[in-house]
């Protein structure tokens, strides 16, 4: 069981948005519930009631009301939400249109630069106009290849304003891995910025574009936003014109926002793509943002008077989620670049400079912070900060400690959990509970969450695969190209029919905490019993002499053995002497049946895009199978070291 780290005082948790809804509740419905278990279990057990409150509670803008919420919770997939309903997504989130600051603009070394809710309302006309012209409408998709900047949001308010569907992802991307997704969508209209920074260099993305667009015929018009340069020579890419070009051309105005049923497809999500091309997952417009709104205004507590940063890329879901918190009103930080650079505690003095209340990272990024030493809450002033959330991995139980040791002792730690197919969380954040070390704090309201046994039945304070039983309005509507939800179908509901089988392993205990164990894909099966990679990443990560480390289960002698890479800090080797070390850590924080078999010393590790390590990839090739996507990893050459290792070809 968890250490108990915080806990809210009464005052806080009278204070929250989560307290007030449990209020409206209690009114509605004559209830009397008093803490979270008891809202989540109603949540659970009336769906449609809870999406109805939602609805009101989020002041959900629509020119027509939905005639039911869901047209049956027994079907999954496909059951259909809001059908009746018209809105459009991009009026929610410019509700808002006065001097109160909406976004702040931090580049990696330069300094921050802000726009106000009716300079953001403004800049997203002038774009509206200039697409519209194109002839961009609800049937188009359009497309960002863009780092996390301003220019990138508006892109995307200004296509949905129109009906037209957005995808994107960052910069980073190689011109493969841009054609593997963007290339199936086709979309008519591609924004781009001239380039980008990565620890202080300059990237040039013109000539990448220029390439790309040999293979993507289906793009019209590319938009390019000045981001290196003031003035970006952009005469060798095809139909190209400058984004300050067009803000010249039109006169901001009331925006005409296009009003279609909540389930027009809003977002275009992408799986990481490392074992084939990436699939695409279809997202509507209402469903999202419901989804996004209860996620912000009661897991997050996010309220107007908040400034909210979240450290993500425009390839990974939770630029998606960050960019809703306009629709509560809120100040959003956006940050591009390297975060340790031009020093390891760069975003925490941002956070003090911005007064940033609301902090979100990664799991991988707060294990750097400790291993780089950093120690935020002694080197800058913190006082305004009331959260920090952590995704993208498991964060172990030494993490909790670090954020409340180092950062700030009165806070919320919400590690949160769930994927861009639903672009949101299954389990996260409690502003009324308390934090335990290396526990989510809730499964989140109206998400039916299990952990499912071998034998498909809901376990309590057992290891378990993560399911959701019943339909909510974030999951897809349908895959792109997929027309008979075959592809759909075999994703998430081929093991348990009309259940989601999400692909992690997880322990829900008593009191309704949930523990991460990794991708239960790559869980390992040592004679037979089950282990979450996530159990043996926590104890070898915090050895010293290790940077980083990866574990897979190799098919070996009709059983799997467990082995471990490892990849040495500057300085250090791999000796024996280690290895016993290593093991005996294992052995006794663990258990003995999480000691590898063999560890191996690896110059790198191989991650996605989205900076989560690759287990299948790498099982694959020391198993001799192709890996079909490499460009699917941000250091795909990583895979080569891999490859015919001696050591594990004896026993």
């Amino acid at each position: 069981m968890g250490k108990l780290l915080w806990q809210p005082s009464e005052e806080r948790i009278k204070s929250t948005n989560i307290y007030r809804f449990m209020g409206l509740i209690n009114k509605k419905y004559n209830k009397n519930f008093e803490d979270y278990a008891q809202l989540y279990q109603w949540s659970i057990d009336n769906i449609p009631d809870f999406w109805a409150t939602m609805w009101d509670f989020a002041e959900i803008k629509a020119s027509a009301p939905y005639e039911h919420i869901v047209d049956d919770l027994s079907k999954m997939p496909g059951a259909k939400w809001f059908q009746g309903a018209k809105l459009n997504f991009a009026e929610n989130l410019l509700r808002y249109r006065d001097g109160h600051v909406a976004l702040i603009f931090k580049g990696e070394s330069r300094d921050s630069t802000q726009m106000t809710y009716g300079e953001l309302y403004d800049e997203v006309s002038q774009l509206a106009q200039y697409l519209k012209e194109l002839g961009v409408g609800p049937s188009d998709r359009v497309a960002g290849f863009m780092p996390n900047m301003p220019q990138t949001t508006i892109a995307m308010l200004a296509a949905t304003s129109l009906g037209a569907t957005w995808s994107s992802c960052s910069p980073d991307f190689g011109i493969k891995g841009v054609l593997d997704r963007f290339g199936q969508i086709k979309p008519k209209v591609l924004f781009t910025a001239d380039g980008y920074l990565f620890k202080g260099k300059n990237f040039d993305s013109l000539g990448r574009v220029a390439d790309i667009l040999k293979d993507l015929p289906s793009i019209e018009k590319v938009i390019v936003a000045p981001y290196v340069q003031k003035d970006p020579e952009i005469g060798h890419v095809p139909n190209a014109v400058c984004y300050d070009d067009i803000k010249d051309r039109y006169a901001p105005g009331d925006i005409s926002f296009e009003q279609l049923p909540a389930d027009h497809p809003l977002y275009i999500m992408f799986t990481s793509g490392t074992t084939g091309l990436p699939k695409c997952m279809v997202q509507s417009a209402g469903g999202i943002l419901i989804h996004h709104m209860k996620e912000l205004l009661l897991h997050a507590d996010l309220k107007r008077e908040d400034t909210i940063f979240y450290f993500t890329t425009c390839g990974w879901m939770m630029w998606n989620w960050l960019t809703s918190s306009l629709s509560v009103g809120a100040t959003l930080v956006l940050f591009d670049g390297n975060p340790f650079h031009p020093e390891p505690g760069a975003l925490w003095k941002m956070a003090q400079d911005e007064k940033i209340n609301i902090f979100g990272t990664s799991a991988g990024y707060i294990a750097a912070l400790q291993n780089a030493g950093v120690k935020p809450g002694k080197e800058y002033d913190l006082s305004p900060l009331k959260a920090v959330m952590s995704t993208g991995s498991p964060l172990s139980e030494e993490g909790f400690e670090f954020i409340y040791d180092e950062v700030k002792s009165d806070l919320q730690l919400a590690s949160i959990s769930g994927g861009s197919d639903i672009n949101g969380c299954f389990a996260g954040g409690n502003p009324m509970g308390p934090v335990y070390a290396g526990e989510l704090q809730c499964r989140q309201l109206a998400m039916k969450v299990e952990a499912f046994d071998i034998n498909g039945k809901p376990v309590i304070n057992q290891q378990g695969e993560l399911v959701c039983t019943a339909p909510a309005p974030c999951m897809p509507i349908y895959f792109w190209d997929d027309p008979n939800g075959e592809r759909y179908h075999a994703a998430y509901f081929d093991v348990y029919p009309n259940v989601w089988r999400h692909g992690d392993y997880i322990e829900i205990n008593n009191r309704g905490g949930v523990v991460i164990y990794g991708r239960s894909d790559a869980t390992l099966n040592p004679g037979g019993v089950r282990i979450g990679t996530a159990e043996i990443y926590r104890q070898v990560e915090q050895i010293p002499e290790i940077a980083d480390c990866l574990v897979v289960g190799q098919n070996w002698k009709n059983d799997v053995r467990v082995v471990l890479f490892v990849k040495m800090a500057e300085g250090h080797e791999l000796t024996e002497d280690l290895k016993k070390q290593i093991k005996t850590t294992l052995r006794t924080h663990a258990s003995p049946r999480h000691v590898p078999a063999k560890i191996v010393a690896v110059p790198d590790i191989p991650y996605t895009l989205n900076m989560k390590k690759v287990e299948l990839a790498v099982k694959k090739t020391i198993e001799g199978q192709p890996v079909l996507n490499k460009d699917a990893l941000s250091n795909p050459g990583a895979l080569d070291y891999y490859e015919d290792i001696v050591e594990l070809k004896e026993d």
